[in-house]
């Protein structure tokens, strides 16, 4: 199995696989959705019981009582229930591509971040990231539309352009994503090529528009969402205070209506699609929401 592949094997000791190792389960544990703490509770809990029984194998029936002691009957049910579907993404020899899309603000990026960092996943990218290098190539001239943000790309619109049926923020936010969708699709190819797992996130990840049927990858795509416009709005002054000012508070906020009717856009394209709709409720719960789209994900692979 290639190096360029996410987590070890379970390190559940004994003469089958990888030793017992508390640091590296609580890793596993992570990747099923459970928050760092009670990952390593679980841990802790399951090493203390080795060493009680003199014992360095641990199986998965014993880990599944233990996590209903520490976890609680529902979240140590759900944990196990995913933890063997980990196993399930361990057995195939495909690399994982997860695509993250949403509106700006929605958390995204910070979601997807951990989403990869629980997987093993190296290859992080953004569609921003994307455009951004576009614009480098080509002029405001020859290609206006990546040269504004996806709220205000109808502004790169021509007058015919504008002319036509629809709302000219939303022909202006689709254009841009058919432009910026050429450079997505041609990283995704080289990373499949080089059989590498890979995680895309952004605004213009739209779902119908980009292809997701691959037969050489696990792929699994999703739209995070805020329902609260109020919530929503709160990200922005957080960023803000993270970035020290570095993205122009006043600019998301006057474009909130834009930024709003994307969102609205997305989901209802993600509904078309059977895409599923994540709402942003907090990291630890869309992070879990996530990794068991691609647990479940793994476990139809290996199973058809």
């Amino acid at each position: 199995m290639s190096e360029r592949r996410y987590l070890a094997p379970l390190p559940l000791g004994g003469d089958d696989g990888p030793p017992w190792s508390k640091g590296l389960m609580a890793r596993a544990l992570a990747a099923t959705g459970l928050s760092m703490i009670r990952a390593y509770d679980l841990a802790r809990s399951a090493d203390a019981d080795m060493a009680a029984r003199g014992d360095d194998r641990l199986d998965l029936d014993r880990l599944a009582t233990l996590a209903a002691e520490v976890l609680g009957e529902d979240e140590a049910e759900r944990t196990m229930r995913r933890l063997r579907r980990l196993q399930a993404l361990q057995e195939l020899d495909v690399p994982i591509l997860v695509l993250v899309g949403g509106a700006t603000g929605t958390g995204k990026s910070t979601i997807a971040t951990e989403v990869a960092h629980r997987l093993g996943i190296t290859r992080v990218a953004s569609t921003d990231f994307i455009r951004q290098t576009m614009r480098a190539f080509f002029s405001r001239e020859f290609m206006p539309s990546v040269h504004y943000s996806s709220f205000d790309a109808g502004l790169g619109l021509t007058k015919a352009e504008e002319d036509e049926a629809g709302d000219p923020m939303l022909l202006g936010f689709l254009e841009q994503t058919r432009r910026v969708l050429v450079g997505v699709e041609a990283a995704i190819d080289r990373s499949l090529t080089e059989h590498w797992s890979t995680l895309l996130e952004g605004v213009h990840l739209v779902p119908g528009m980009i292809s997701v049927e691959r037969q050489d990858a696990l792929v699994v795509h999703c739209v995070v969402a805020i329902s609260d416009e109020e919530v929503h709005r709160s990200h922005f002054w957080v960023r803000d205070r993270a970035t020290d000012g570095l993205r122009p508070l006043d600019k998301y906020l006057e474009g909130m209506p834009e930024i709003r009717a994307i969102q609205d856009a997305l989901i209802e394209r993600a509904h078309n699609a059977d895409v599923p709709v994540i709402e942003n409720t907090g990291l630890d719960a869309s992070v879990g929401a996530i990794l068991d789209l691609v647990l479940t994900r793994a476990g139809q692979l290996v199973h058809a």
